[in-house]
């Protein structure tokens, strides 16, 4: 059956095994794509340009990229398929903190998300957030109570992000505010954005305990704009492959908890 016959145009299949192939590299440069696709370099440059324009990779002279950096945040998709074990990790020690009855805050990073796998065996729960992808894993759930929160919606993000003063989440106090964010040093957390760290910060506030959850990738780091000072947080779970040292320096800020790989 062709492309066309199943209802899927060939710019479109294109174009889905140039992403597939960025997400699964990185990154790419035009002339590798054309290769990968038998497209010319004409071609390939409009499929970049319609995946740009949808915020599902970052153009560069001569190719893209869907890998963060200090100024810009990678989208959704591709966090999804990394360091899942380090996520999974963290994940289970979160859960060891929710109880039923709680209400939990839940941002819109794939680090939480995976907190999100493991809630169905803590209900009744209530969890409030912004990111389309609780709302996918949670929706059906029962004895889940679910708020969605936010404002537009960023393709990039996959969740739903408004003014502080548009959201209403200062009419929310949760018993535990989970966060992820894009780097931290041994005393502040950075992210990329700015109307992303305005959301955090408010959805921070709203927890009467406040969990940040980190792989050792994201630890050492800095990013272009402060989110908050990490003893604006009453625990962080940090990946065993942070350095001692790093971990003995962050737990003069706040309390840590160390994920293992093991379950």
């Amino acid at each position: 059956m062709s492309a066309s016959a199943a209802g899927t145009s060939p710019r479109s299949t294109r174009q889905r095994v140039i992403l597939d192939h960025v997400l699964a590299t990185g990154s790419a440069t035009a002339a590798e794509l054309a290769e990968l696709t038998g497209r010319s370099l004409m071609t390939v440059h409009r499929d970049l340009d319609d995946l740009a324009a949808r915020q599902l990779v970052r153009k560069f002279h001569g190719g893209v990229s869907a890998l963060p950096t200090s100024v810009f945040e990678s989208s959704s998709e591709f966090r999804l398929h990394r360091r899942a074990e380090e996520k999974s990790a963290l994940a289970r020690v979160a859960a060891t903190f929710v109880e039923p009855g709680m209400s939990l805050m839940l941002d819109d990073s794939t680090t939480v998300l995976a907190l999100a796998d493991l809630l169905a065996d803590k209900t009744p729960i209530t969890v409030v957030s912004n990111y389309r992808q609780v709302l996918e894993t949670l929706g059906d759930a029962p004895d889940v109570h679910l708020i969605m929160i936010g404002g537009a919606y960023s393709r990039t993000h996959d969740s739903f992000i408004g003014p502080p003063d548009q959201t209403n989440l200062d009419a929310y106090a949760v018993d535990i505010a989970f966060q992820s964010t894009s780097t931290m040093d041994a005393r502040m957390t950075y992210h990329q954005e700015q109307d992303i760290v305005s959301m955090k910060r408010v959805m921070l506030r709203t927890g009467q305990r406040r969990v940040l959850m980190m792989d050792g990738s994201k630890v050492g780091h800095t990013s272009l704009h402060r989110f908050v000072a990490l003893s604006e947080f009453t625990d962080v779970i940090l990946t065993e492959d942070v350095d001692l040292d790093m971990i003995d320096r962050i737990s003069e800020q706040v309390a840590v908890h160390v994920a293992t790989s093991t379950p």
